[in-house]
């Protein structure tokens, strides 16, 4: 079975915010998940379309695989680095403020 994969690294969004809509498109055909991710509003989804779309395309090139018999097999989300900030507080103390990032990846295949 031809798999073809994207990753997307270091992007500025929580993963737990991204695996909501991650958990939608799961076991999919991709054009119902690529309409779902369109359709959902969404920061997470935007971003996931794009990583999704470079599967595809990779699908396409790397392993000569229409798109019509394309299907999400895997889509992760896993926690990158954390930017670590800090806001001031009273006193003189700080309280630290933990921007996260994600690690996108997608995994499509043939149905």
């Amino acid at each position: 079975m031809a798999l073809a994969k994207a990753v997307s690294k270091y992007i500025r969004i929580s993963p737990r915010k991204v695996r909501v809509v991650a958990g939608i498109i799961k076991n999919m055909p991709v054009d119902a998940a690529s309409f779902q991710l369109k359709a959902s509003n969404l920061k997470g989804g935007r971003l996931l379309k794009k990583t999704l779309d470079s599967a595809v395309a990779n699908a396409e090139i790397n392993h000569d695989l229409k798109r019509e018999e394309l299907k999400v097999i895997e889509v992760r989300v896993d926690e990158g680095p954390r930017l670590k900030r800090a806001r001031s507080r009273s006193k003189g103390g700080r309280h630290p403020i933990l921007k996260r990032t994600s690690h996108l990846t997608v995994i499509v295949g043939k149905e």
